[in-house]
């Protein structure tokens, strides 16, 4: 039985025998499906790339929890997060700050449209992340990435580019991924 207000993240990090990759949104546990193939394969290839072009004071994760606040725990696919907010011991985290990230990804799955596409977001904008990724399958199986921005009057992302077959950005930092790569994997 969920509390009369809610779970925490305080749950979240806690409670026994949740599955992997649970998420806390909006008070609420989120229970992922299985990933489909494009899924995976997109997370490698952005995985890949950004591992290769990430300057040496941020690092790249996937699929860890990061706290919000009380009540928010969403699991980005991917993100970028200053060194300074890992661990020296990082074999025992579970979780990150968002105030250390600075690029969050989802790669938009079926069950997770309206999440990744829009509570998400939200919830990472008014956390001030900075920067965030939304990927779509294209007509032609290929990823697509819609690049955001944050304006920071208004706290919400405002769309910068949608990258076919080549993600070619300067910000966060200097990257260059192609994405033609996931049909040849």
């Amino acid at each position: 039985m969920p509390p009369p207000d809610g779970y925490t993240v305080d749950h979240l990090l806690t409670l026994p025998d949740l599955p992997p990759h649970t998420e806390l949104i909006d008070g609420s546990l989120v229970f992922v499906s299985p990933q489909r193939s494009f899924h995976t394969l997109t997370m490698f290839v952005l995985e890949a790339g950004l591992h290769r072009t990430v300057p040496g004071e941020l690092r790249v994760r996937r699929e860890m929890t990061v706290v919000i606040d009380t009540r928010q725990g969403p699991e980005p696919d991917i993100c970028v997060l200053r060194a300074e907010g890992i661990p020296d011991d990082e074999n025992d985290e579970t979780y990150y700050r968002a105030r250390h990230v600075i690029l969050a990804v989802e790669v938009v799955s079926p069950d997770s449209e309206k999440r990744d596409r829009e509570r998400k977001p939200q919830l990472y904008a008014q956390a001030g992340i900075r920067h965030f990724w939304r990927v779509e399958r294209g007509e032609d199986g290929l990823p697509r990435v819609h690049v955001y921005e944050l304006d920071e009057t208004t706290r919400a992302y405002s769309l910068t580019g949608i990258h076919h077959d080549q993600l070619k950005l300067s910000v966060p930092f200097t990257i260059d991924i192609d994405l033609t790569t996931v049909q040849r994997l």
